[in-house]
């Protein structure tokens, strides 16, 4: 005893210290493990050997024959029936992938008796039809992904599955089955790395990295949460008890890019400059992985070596940048089987980016390069670490405990920040650029905000599972502790951004300034003041409760519920939102209908709720400036970089016309009249139903169906009415548009009397400027239907195939917590509420893509030589068109002078559009009623060549995207007025982001 107690002390000694050198400091876990289930003989026993590792484990068949073995790590086992202490049969290999069950029905003599259900690969079975499973899912591992042509990244992975589609906006994303692209979630072994400021994006790591990938669309069950879109679950490689290493190297050059196309509007201005945009890629991955003591300890690493340089000009033509670079990876993975009834894992990666973009003058007609403008420096990513134990005790009760930490860093600085303001020009003022005599407005290289930000997620779970008879019960807690410390203002002297467009004498500056563009002006300024900062914290806490019950041999049920609880802080840490009791049942079924595992019906139902980003605590917890001034443009003048001495073009300002827009501003010590009391979170219920089978050992089929509703929306709203009468000025509180607000009321809003004040938002908050006339604001709707089907031949070591084909509708009167209609990303705080006009029609969303076709197939010529191939064919979204104005207001609905700020109107100025506010005369337009955009398709194949040598595994794999080259539009202009009745014949639906051009990618690798 007292040896071993020395050796294992030794090993402790020997992790702490590799512990010390891969993890930064010590303190998450979603389902990345995978299980083995089936019937045998009652009170036979059933054993599983991981072949990597020599991890074992048991179970004992039950009464009624059934067994199971959960929290398997992905890979590839042996299992073994025995009786009495004595074998039965031949050993099965069986593969065991991320969040599935493999079924193995084994007979008396331990041979396995639903082989029909089961297809061989080499010496493997694996089942296609998952009958344990309730959710819509899409698992792939890093094998079958090297078949085909697929981006390195885990957003190319998602866009395989059925229902997943890319973010048309400028923000990008991912849209899951009709969703916004921020309300996903993304897992690396069980670690949300989902960035929490916006939910826009995720921390990533190499390809190389991950072992397997399950891209859940829908159903999936309650230990998941804080998404009402989709959820990534990737895992990554482990060592084994075989030593392994390898070398690869991409190479993506320049010259087997073909160029993006330049694109203009209709009266010619241009919308992009994109023909000589350039970039070159090079990575060399290095890995190495082994025991670092048999059967006990793994070891796997990774060093990824990235060089990124390239160039592009501003939309405009009059910039130049010249881009690099600096971001490798380094990440490892620390496997130490204890027992084979204990594991440790740790995990560490860091995704750390430090990107430099120089800037030069630029004259695009003479394709000459001007004098150098100063640098930005960017930096992103973080590291990233997680530890998790897994524990068996006995065969009925299995406990998982993980830590773990997440961090992401934006910060953006220029060289020339202290000494030059942002000045841009919109749209409008495409008619007076020739003012600028062929230089830049402005001396900064970028106009980008001093903006820094570390995000910190620090999270913890556990989780259990206790199989009692014919009830497997799973239960656990998980908590979040987000922390965002931020600052931000805007560069140079003053400390603004400046904005030239184009005006009209007599419009009012801002709705309800009372001031108006003075005769013979029509150029003006629009100035923009914005400054927030602090640190601020959001607590996310959850318990769930699961039994799967097997209610016969081939009916299981799930019954889950899950309780959350989200808490957003103050910089001083009190909680200003506060949501309790938020209580998400979910129920499952899956009907094995044969009994062998080869046919299943399946459903669910469930409520999802979504937290509150950390961008709410930073605009509205802390204080947020965020002022517009407008001054008259006396034209420009010629002035020197203070810096590099390049001539640019400085804006002549005239006098203010009208006072400053403060309406926007918010104050962090008093928050009573800037969130709603008793604000409730935003949820969407789901319901699925489907089917699937086998036709074969390899060719299955399945068809499903899917609902989803949301009701709820939280974001900032326009209030300037209450029980009291008119606020005087404008409110933007925090709220559930089209439900009970609930703030203070007080002399500063025309209260009589000071406190709680509750107004019906559904019928009032809002008083027209013009008529005087009370309304409220359309209650929110958005609704997801849709009908998938599904063919899949799987790989038998010659070829493979998939094919899916989705029908959707995607309905209703707001997209989510963000605006891709507008290009507005700013989560929580997009422009669907800040009019009612915004929001009161119904109608097709900007993610309603009414059919997706994908494809995608494998082929092994012989050992040598194998291809691979990807098609995905969608129509078109929506085209919808905004207006300023609505009957009966003077207050715009939509913005007169930007493409990006406020929101938009369903009406349309038809007749006398220049007389007040009640002569003129409207009409309504519907969402989508301009058409849909043109269908688009992209294709990409690949060839990948093996040395033909015994013993040494050399290969190089060409891969080509978008091969046909389609740059066809994807998104377009839909502001249809900037004033009322004056249409924006230049820029409506003329496009704004288009198809990738193609490119190729070289990898050649190398393994031993």
């Amino acid at each position: 005893m007292k040896a071993i107690s020395i050796k294992q002390a030794a090993l402790t000694v020997a992790l702490g210290a590799c512990l010390g050198m891969i993890v930064p400091s010590v303190a998450t876990a979603q389902n990345v493990s995978g299980a083995v289930a089936g019937r045998a003989t009652a009170g036979d026993l059933v054993t599983v050997v991981n072949r990597g590792t020599g991890l074992t484990r048991s179970a004992t068949a039950g009464s009624d024959g059934s067994y199971r073995l959960g929290q398997l790590p992905v890979g590839d086992y042996t299992l073994q029936l025995s009786r009495d202490g004595a074998a039965l049969g031949e050993p099965v290999s069986v593969s065991v992938a991320v969040g599935g069950t493999t079924t193995v029905n084994l007979a008396s003599g331990g041979g396995v008796v639903n082989l029909d259900a089961l297809q061989v690969v080499g010496s493997r079975v694996i089942n296609r039809v998952d009958v344990y499973s309730t959710e819509t899912s899409f698992n792939v591992n890093r094998q079958e992904i090297s078949r085909l042509p697929v981006a390195q990244d885990l957003s190319a992975v998602a866009l395989l599955a059925p229902g997943v589609v890319g973010g048309n906006s400028s923000f990008g994303g991912l849209s899951f089955a009709g969703s916004s692209v921020a309300e996903n979630a993304v897992y690396i072994n069980g670690l949300n790395v989902t960035d929490m400021y916006t939910r826009r994006g995720f921390s990533s790591a190499p390809f190389g990295f991950f072992q397997e990938f399950q891209v859940k669309t829908g159903g999936y069950s309650v230990e998941f949460g804080r998404s009402t879109g989709g959820v990534i679950n990737a895992v990554t490689r482990s060592g084994s008890n075989e030593f392994e290493g390898g070398a690869e190297v991409t190479f993506e050059p320049n010259a087997w890019r073909s160029a993006a196309r330049d694109h203009f509007h209709r009266d010619g201005s241009p919308h992009s400059y994109a023909s000589t945009d350039a970039t070159s890629f090079t990575k060399t991955n290095v890995w190495g992985s082994g025991a670092l003591v048999k059967d006990k300890l793994f070891l796997f690493a990774m060093y990824e070596k990235r060089d990124t340089d390239g160039n592009n000009t501003s939309s405009d033509g009059r910039t130049w940048f010249d881009n690099t670079g600096d971001d490798d990876f380094w990440g490892a993975k620390l496997d130490w089987n204890i027992t084979d009834n204990h594991t440790l894992e740790l995990l560490a990666f860091s995704d750390e980016t430090e990107t430099t973009q120089a800037s030069s003058g630029y004259n695009w007609d003479t394709q000459t390069l001007g004098q150098w403008g100063g640098d930005t420096l960017t930096d992103g990513g973080g590291k990233n670490w997680s530890a998790t134990y897994t524990g068996r005790f006995g065969e009925s009760f299995t406990a998982k405990a993980m830590v773990g930490q997440n961090n992401q860093r934006a910060f953006s600085n220029s060289t020339l920040d202290l000494y030059c303001d942002a000045v841009f020009t919109d749209a409008t003022y495409a008619p007076y650029l020739g003012q600028l005599n062929g230089l830049r407005a402005g001396c900064h290289p970028t106009g980008t905000a001093i903006a820094e930000r570390d995000d910190t997620r620090d999270a913890a779970r556990l989780d259990f599972e206790w199989a009692l008879g014919r009830h497997l019960l799973r239960f656990g807690v998980d908590r979040e502790l987000m922390t965002t410390e931020q600052s931000t203002r805007y560069p140079g002297p003053s400390q603004m951004t400046y904005t030239a467009y184009a005006a009209r004498p007599g419009d009012e500056v801002w709705d309800g300034a009372n001031a108006y563009v003075p005769a013979g002006v029509n150029q003006m300024l629009r100035a923009r003041n914005r400054v927030s900062g602090g640190t601020f914290e959001t607590e996310a806490n959850a318990f769930y409760l699961e039994d799967i019950w097997n209610v016969t041999s081939t009916l299981m049920l799930n019954l889950g519920v899950r309780w959350d609880r989200f808490e957003n802080r103050t910089a001083d840490g009190d909680a200003f939102i506060k949501m309790d009791d938020l209580i998400a049942p979910r129920v499952g079924f899956a009907w094995d209908i044969k009994g062998d595992g080869s046919t299943k019906l399946f459903g669910n139902a469930g409520r999802y709720y979504l937290p509150v980003t950390n961008n709410i605590n930073v605009n509205f917890a802390g204080g947020l400036t965020d002022e517009y001034s407008y001054y008259v443009l006396n034209g420009w003048q010629q002035q020197s970089n203070p810096v590099t001495g390049a001539p640019y073009m400085a804006p002549v300002i005239g006098q203010q016309v009208g006072p400053t827009d403060t309406r926007m501003n918010t104050g962090a010590a008093d928050l009573r009249q800037s969130v709603d009391k008793d604000l409730k979170a935003v949820y969407q219920d789901e319901y699925i139903l489907g089917f699937q089978t086998m036709i074969n050992q390899a060719w299955s089929w399945g068809v499903n169906g899917t609902y989803r509703r949301m009701t709820r929306a939280l974001d900032d709203m326009r209030l300037n009415h209450t029980p009291c009468g008119p606020t005087g000025s404008t409110l933007w509180p925090i709220a559930n548009p089209g439900e009970s607000l609930t703030i203070w009321g007080d002399s500063s809003i025309g209260c009589a009397e000071e406190g709680w004040i509750t107004i019906d938002t559904a019928n009032s908050g809002y008083r027209k400027g013009g008529s005087g006339e009370v309304v409220g604001y359309s209650k929110p709707k958005r609704t997801y239907k849709a009908l998938e089907f599904q063919l899949d031949r799987a790989w038998d070591e010659k070829w493979m195939f998939n094919a899916s084909y989705l029908w959707s509708k995607s309905e209703g009167n707001f997209e989510g917590p963000v605006n891709s209609d507008t290009n507005y990303g700013d989560t929580g705080m997009v422009q669907h509420w800040d009019h009612p006009s915004n929001n009161e029609r119904y109608g097709a969303l900007f993610n309603d893509f009414r059919h997706q076709f994908k494809f995608r197939a494998a082929y092994a010529l012989n050992e040598q030589w194998s291809f691979g191939s990807t098609l995905q064919v969608q129509s078109g979204g929506p085209v919808t068109a905004f207006g300023v104005m609505w009957p009966g207001d003077t207050v715009a609905g939509g913005s007169t002078s930007s493409e990006g700020s406020g929101g938009g109107t369903g009406w349309l100025c038809v007749a006398n559009c220049t007389g007040t506010y009640d002569q003129r005369v409207f009409e309504p337009t519907a969402r989508g009623a301009f058409g849909n955009l043109p269908w688009t398709w992209t294709m990409g194949a690949n060839v990948t060549w093996r040395l033909p040598v015994d013993g040494i595994d050399l290969s190089a794999r060409l891969s080509v995207y978008n091969l046909f080259n389609n740059q066809t539009v994807i998104n377009v202009h839909q502001r249809y007025e900037s004033q009322p009745g004056v249409y924006r014949e230049a820029t409506f639906k003329t496009g704004t982001r288009w198809q990738a051009p193609r490119y190729a990618q070289l990898v050649v690798a190398w393994n031993f």
